[in-house]
């Protein structure tokens, strides 16, 4: 937790200063989110020298404007894993030395990360994952495989969660590790998704060395760290609305205004529901980063996580709807085209790639447990599986 001792008009002067220093339309960004990092304003409530201020987290989206307004990009579309999902676990988790190492590369964009968590037999209980990670020496040999790596294939590093441990209950025996992607056992295969494009991944770990240095939290201990990490990207992936109007329901409203033609009644209706829906999911938004201003998530990220997801499929299918049979064309259906949100098709291939939405981050079925059990303190399911060795749990 931060001490937040930072006067914050200084910190909104800072930022100030360093798009005069480097404007962005001239700066390369490296450099212009190399300074950022800098003067402290990448995560504002982080330590000094970490990227951080020792300022209220209520600022950032302050200091974020600055930049925008000024031509630069969205901090967290430089590196989006980096930022969103392992940012926080490196500050918590990683050694001073280690973490000066890690987080300014990863604010600059020139290192990118990717999270190996998923795997094709785990499903939705990550708690039931098999990679093993074996001692060896001063480090740790791995072997296993994941699955539904975003970004893999650009990434240097990876955060991941393996078995070190398959004598005691499953979420008893994992361990947090820091993966050099550029490292020997490591391979990367694109996975094609219904746009066309290749962001997802698998990723196979064939003798992969580990040095012990790259371990985060306690052997055996990793399930806490990795809670941490999931609470964050449940925030990273809900919070992405801060303007009314903005986000998924500004594709929907952009729409509507474009083809008047297609007005109806009944349509008129759907998307009135649809942007209520979402002005709950701002304010809803709004309410957590409160909450979180401790610098710590609490699984109330998941209800973000939830209203987000089946928000954007629900608004993408009404576009869809709108557009009629225009909606059944794409522009390019091809591995080698940009994963970008442009184009004559933005708004079909919007639409397919919202189909993931409720998988990734956690399931919907997974938040609402996570809801019940956490937030509302229902009575947990029923486990079969509850405090036997994950050797013996039948797979």
């Amino acid at each position: 937790m931060t001490t937040n001792s930072a006067d914050p008009g200084a910190v909104v002067d800072a930022a100030r200063g360093v798009v005069e220093k480097h404007p962005p339309e001239v700066t390369p960004t490296a450099e212009l989110m190399g300074a950022w990092y800098d003067a402290g304003l990448t995560w504002v409530h982080f330590p000094v020298g970490l990227g951080g201020s020792d300022a209220p987290r209520s600022l950032q989206p302050t200091v974020n404007r600055v930049l925008r307004d000024a031509g630069g990009p969205e901090p967290r579309t430089v590196n989006s894993i980096g930022y969103g999902i392992v940012a926080g676990t490196l500050r918590r988790y990683a050694s001073p030395e280690l973490a000066a190492r890690l987080l300014r590369p990863l604010a600059t964009g020139d290192e990118k990360w990717c999270q190996l968590f998923s795997e094709p037999g785990a499903g939705s209980d990550l708690a039931g994952l098999a990679t093993r990670a074996v001692r060896d020496g001063d480090g740790w040999r791995v072997n296993g495989q994941k699955v539904w790596n975003s970004h893999a294939h650009i990434a240097r590093w990876a955060i991941l969660l393996a078995r070190t441990d398959p004598d005691v209950p499953k979420h008893k025996g994992l361990t947090f590790f820091i993966v050099d992607m550029a490292a020997p056992g490591v391979e990367v295969r694109p996975l094609r998704q219904i746009t066309g494009r290749a962001a997802f991944n698998e990723v196979f770990l064939d003798d992969l060395h580990i040095p012990d240095s790259q371990r985060l939290g306690a052997v055996g201990e990793g399930w806490i760290v990795a809670n941490s990490t999931l609470g964050d990207e449940r925030t990273s992936l809900g919070d992405r609305v801060s303007a009314r109007g903005s986000g998924v329901i500004g594709d929907a409203l952009s729409l509507w205004a474009a083809h008047p033609e297609r007005h109806t009644p009944a349509l008129r209706d759907r998307l009135t529901r649809l942007w209520v829906r979402a002005e709950g999911q701002r304010l809803t938004g709004d309410r957590a980063r409160v909450a979180a201003r401790a610098g710590v998530v609490g699984p109330e990220s998941a209800i973000i996580k939830l209203l987000n997801s089946e928000l954007a499929q629900a608004v993408h299918e009404f576009c869809m709807e709108l557009l009629g049979p225009e909606g059944m064309l794409i522009d390019t259906y091809s591995l080698d085209a940009l994963d970008d949100e442009s184009g004559p098709a933005a708004i079909q291939r919007k639409y397919l790639r919202s189909r993931a939405t409720t998988l990734e981050g956690g399931t919907s079925e997974i938040m609402r447990n996570v809801i019940g059990e956490r937030v509302l303190k229902l009575p947990q399911e029923l486990r079969a599986d509850k405090g036997i060795p994950w050797k013996d749990v039948p797979r």
